[in-house]
């Protein structure tokens, strides 16, 4: 007798061919049988009119903390969420050491909060993989982060690193893959793997090749030199046999309207050169990230404390604003800042939370300021953990590039602030909902492919990603008809619509549509013959 029946399911495999109707078994962690009758078991879910598919893999998650903060993670799970790959763009908690890691905490606060009182009992990856199985809600996999690697290595300091600290940063990342991480991320306009120039990039990307990792690049912009710095990443793979992964590959800010065919062109000729490249992206137009981030680089040289020293040095001010209103700040992707488009979504000190909801140029208008002194004074008052959305994208590019054959899906989610971006509660009932089922943009068989299958071959995953026999039962049963998202920017927490089950593991952490607190997510660690 089976645990768990699922009977009359429109079974979506992950594969993209043809959906079957069908009962799926499970017995402990595993889909035992699928068939037309499979026997008895202890429970039966009767899925009549409803998708039964893969769990879908977000490939691009900012959950690193969250997931022990909120274990039962419910931004994820009622959206069909089963595993997510974090340390993203760079920056999270391993590698690290007591240093180190009291300089990072400040800087990506606005990604995952800072709580005090947090213990942080690791500081190798393998030791954050362990603390993992100790149980969360959704599996994870984990990148080494570039800036962690250059932090312990040479400190958060500008400049070239030396062939020694290079090769330090091989032997740490070296460890951090043997661990268990599947590869290295890098976040090219956040400090300190900003000053990394292409001897230091290309000697890790190698590292990252030669054990069986990808590599996921933040890289230097997506605004002004966007096609400039995708052809780079696809160099510096080829270059390095290194396979790469490009993050939240998004084409935004005004320079970019209407130039996905031009990136699409170019993936499509290295994919023809035997290149093995996969992007991600979300479903939205509007980008996040910290406030601090849209600085010019050079202000971020020492980290968060120098950076603040120079918030309060007038001729650095200068200096700042020039890049910001004149020049082009780097940390703006090479455009200068618009203001209206700058929304505050989130802040570390309570006394500013009436700014949360309302763009710089709002506030400063309301407040009879200059935008400039606005963005530094909320800077400063809130010690750089300001959280920003910036309304930047172009819907023509966004649909371009999700359609591409190796696109699979990232939210890009942060989970903390007054109002964050809702593609963390929106992004996979998004593609299903609206542009699959409503603007039909892709079958539903493609779209679940986008989002289980494709990812699962990304991560090497052995026995994940498709509704198959012998595979992990991580499986997600919905409503094709009533699928949707719900969350707006006004209300970014509301869950999607349409998921009834998720399963992770074989344990139900959403059943008849309710949060089960079920903790059975574990580290994906990498071996040589694969992710498991």
């Amino acid at each position: 007798m089976h645990d768990i029946a699922i009977r009359d399911a429109t079974v979506i495999d992950g594969t993209e061919g043809p959906r079957l109707h069908a009962d799926v078994a499970i017995d402990g962690d595993t889909i035992t049988a699928i068939g037309t009758d499979v026997g008895r078991a202890h429970r039966t879910i009767d899925a009549a009119g409803r998708v039964l598919s893969p769990g879908f893999i977000d490939m691009h998650a900012h959950s690193d903390l969250q997931v022990f903060l909120n274990p039962t993670h419910p931004s994820r799970i009622t959206q069909g969420v089963t595993c997510e790959v974090v340390g993203q763009d760079g920056l999270s908690y391993a590698p690290v050491d007591d240093d180190t890691l009291a300089a990072v905490r400040p800087l990506i606060a606005g990604w995952n909060s800072d709580p005090a009182d947090f213990p942080f009992p690791w500081r190798s990856v393998g030791e954050y993989l362990d603390h993992i199985d100790t149980g969360v809600a959704t599996n994870l996999a984990y990148l080494v982060p570039h800036g962690l690697l250059r932090a312990l290595a040479r400190g958060f300091d500008e400049g070239p690193a030396s062939p020694a600290e290079i090769a330090r940063m091989q032997e740490i990342l070296a460890q951090g893959l043997r661990e268990g991480a599947v590869g290295l991320s890098t976040g090219l306009t956040y400090t300190p793997a900003m000053y990394a120039d292409d001897a230091e990039l290309s000697a890790l990307c190698r590292t990252t090749g030669e054990l069986g990792g990808y590599f996921s690049p933040h890289h230097h912009s997506y605004g002004a030199g966007a096609m400039e710095a995708y052809a780079t990443m696809i160099e510096l793979c080829r270059r390095t046999r290194c396979p790469l992964h490009l993050a939240h590959a998004t084409l935004n800010f005004a320079p970019n309207e209407g130039r996905a065919p031009e990136l699409l062109a170019m993936l499509d000729a290295e994919l023809a050169a035997g290149g093995d490249i996969s992007l991600d992206t979300y479903p939205y137009l509007p980008g996040a990230t910290t406030l601090h981030a849209i600085l010019p680089s050079w202000t971020a040289s020492g980290g968060a404390e120098a950076t603040l020293a120079r918030l309060h040095d007038p001729d650095d001010l200068a200096r700042i604003r020039e890049h910001l209103e004149v020049a082009g700040s780097d940390g703006c992707h090479g455009v200068t800042a618009d203001w209206a488009t700058v929304e505050i979504s989130g802040v570390g000190n309570p006394a500013l939370s009436g700014y949360v909801g309302r763009t710089i140029a709002q506030i400063a208008a309301d407040t009879g300021r200059d935008p400039f002194d606005v963005c530094v004074g909320i800077l400063v008052e809130d010690r750089l953990a300001t959280g920003i959305l910036q309304h930047v994208g172009h819907e023509e590019n966004v649909r371009a590039i999700m359609a591409h054959r190796v696109h699979t899906a990232g939210s890009d989610g942060l989970l903390v602030g007054g109002k964050p971006h809702p593609r963390a509660w929106g992004t996979f009932a998004r593609y299903l909902g609206h542009y699959s089922r409503d603007l039909g943009l892709m079958s539903l068989e493609e779209c679940v492919g986008h989002l289980s299958g494709r990812p699962a071959r990304r991560l090497k995953l052995r026995n994940r990603g498709l509704v198959r026999v012998g595979y992990a039962a991580d499986l997600v049963l919905f409503d094709p008809d009533t699928v949707i998202d719900r969350a707006t920017f006004d209300a970014p927490r509301t869950p999607a619509d349409g998921f009834s089950h998720v399963f992770v593991r074989g344990v139900a952490a959403l059943d008849d549509g309710e949060l089960t607190g079920a903790l059975a997510g574990r580290a994906l660690r990498l071996t040589d013959q694969g992710v498991q």
